[in-house]
């Protein structure tokens, strides 16, 4: 056969720049997760080619979860990209719509096409080199996990899994299974119609309009957000689009946690206290700490073993969101690196919640961490009003705790910097009791500790702190003791 030169060096014009470098990415998981036009289809058809051209021996399953869905979505794309460049006398591609769904390139290569629902077609399909799950988001984790295992076996070139959907529901198995916590050998990406320097202004128009009549489609089909198909008690598009300017404008400035010394006594030597910087670090930081600025730091402690410890701090001046700390440690650990985020947020304010568990707050007052918040409560034996350290969820503040938060996102969502909390926010809806709560599955610590956080801003200083300044003697030759100055300047 004789060879065919491919020239690829048009291949950064004809493509989206937020996909270009994927066309490299050998993740066996790909999981593309965006809005409406936002190019990712039409992407994965353009690597498929570009495998197909470049590389040997692929059988390529190109997969929807109904089968007789398949010819005017990906087999359509596939076939488009191939004549869009001009490729078509590189390819057999069946015609007709009768036709078995089936696309082979000169050089050997093929792209298979089945519907999930085929169980026998799949079954009769071997040797498979890649796959394409096209519109994953009506397929099942049982689907996922059967293709997963048949991707397997020696072959010349990498394998990968590719997954395109629009995020339909927060609480879809997807979410979980790629974004909730990091996949070993999976790359994710986020995009939205902005990603698409193709799209024509009609089809933006479309798209943009939604925020005025369809508020969930706005989230899943314009912002690419994940969807909410039940009552939030957050205001959920406000929050969406919060989320959609930080996926742009990333605000972490830092992400590590503390190392220290200790002494002899077991307590850590404040001056040894060392930030280390690291990409997986469970200390994000918004907002580095300021002088003079006062802040609160919030704890919610975890109340079964799928919890998580966290702590936010807020800018008590400002009541932005300036680091959150998240991590399943043992609890003295938590409560150590909650000391060394307290102190270096200026002494922060710590407010720690103690429902489950008081130990932390016996470890930071064990190290001597005193500028905790104070609580009021009735001494079972004697009857008699005594103070506490840390903060009870209860009957009267959880419910408050929860209101200022709502309105905190209703009228300055801009100083909420964590997607991840926001993203809690989402699922956190009102349960049929009335009680506002997690959804089932999901969680609700980060927001428990934001709300008491700002709950206990009234037991910090709220305004920008003075440096306190020590009196100096005035040099003699300006200074009297007489009575008529009261020691102050000399009169003339």
């Amino acid at each position: 056969m004789p060879t065919i030169n491919i020239d690829l060096t048009e291949l950064p014009n004809l493509t989206n720049d937020k996909f270009y470098p994927l066309y490299t990415n050998k993740d066996r998981y790909l999981v593309l997760m965006g809005g409406g036009g936002s190019g990712k289809s039409v992407f994965t058809a353009q690597k498929i080619v570009v495998r197909m051209l470049t590389e040997q021996k692929h059988r390529i399953l190109v997969l929807r979860k109904v089968a007789k869905t398949l010819r005017e979505s990906v087999f359509t794309e596939l076939k488009n990209g191939i004549y869009r460049w001009g490729l078509e006398k590189l390819f057999k591609i069946p015609k007709g719509t009768s036709s078995e769904l089936h696309i082979s390139c000169v050089n050997g290569n093929e792209i298979l096409f089945a519907g999930l629902d085929d169980v026998e077609k799949l079954k009769s399909i071997s040797g498979v080199t890649s796959v394409w799950m096209e519109e994953a988001s009506e397929c099942s984790p049982e689907d996922f996990r059967q293709l997963d295992i048949r991707l397997r076996g020696r072959t010349q070139n990498y394998k990968q899994m590719m997954i395109t959907f629009n995020p339909i529901d927060i609480n879809h198995w997807l979410k979980r299974e790629f974004f909730d916590m990091p996949k070993p050998n999976a790359m994710t990406l986020h995009s939205t119609y902005k990603d698409n320097k193709f799209l024509d202004a009609e089809a933006i128009a479309v798209l943009e309009a939604f925020k005025e009549t369809d508020p969930y489609f706005y989230q899943v089909y314009a912002l690419g957000e994940w969807g909410v198909l039940g009552k939030t008690i957050f205001n959920a598009q406000k929050v969406s689009e919060r989320i959609s300017y930080l996926r742009d404008h990333d605000p972490v400035v830092q992400r590590g946690y503390f190392v220290y010394d200790k002494d002899s006594a077991d307590k850590i030597i404040d001056r040894s206290i060392k930030w280390i910087d690291a990409d997986d670090g469970y200390i994000k930081v918004f907002e580095k700490p300021q002088s003079y600025i006062p802040y609160v730091l919030g704890g919610d402690t975890a109340g079964d073993g799928s919890d998580n410890f966290v702590g936010q701090v807020i800018n008590n001046v400002t009541g932005k969101q300036v680091a959150v700390y998240k991590n399943q440690f043992d609890e003295d650990l938590y409560a150590e690196q909650m000391y060394c985020l307290g102190k270096h947020y200026n002494n922060a304010l710590a407010s720690i919640e103690t429902n489950f568990s008081s130990h932390p707050v016996k470890v930071l007052t064990r190290l001597g961490y005193t500028n905790q918040y104070v609580r009021e409560r009735e001494d079972t034996f004697t009857g008699s009003v005594v103070k506490a350290y840390g903060f009870v969820t209860g009957k009267l503040t959880r419910p408050s705790a929860i209101a200022e938060l709502v309105t905190v996102v209703r009228e300055s969502v801009e100083c909420i910097n964590d997607i991840d909390t926001l993203n809690e926010m989402l699922t956190f809806v009102r349960s049929e009791k009335g009680r506002p709560q997690a959804q089932e599955g999901a969680h609700d610590d980060l927001i428990m500790a934001l709300a008491i956080a700002y709950y206990s801003r009234g037991q910090q200083e709220d305004k920008v702190l003075q440096k306190a300044i020590e009196a100096t003697v005035t040099p003699f030759p300006f200074r009297t003791d007489t009575e008529s100055t009261g020691g102050g300047y000399l009169e003339w």
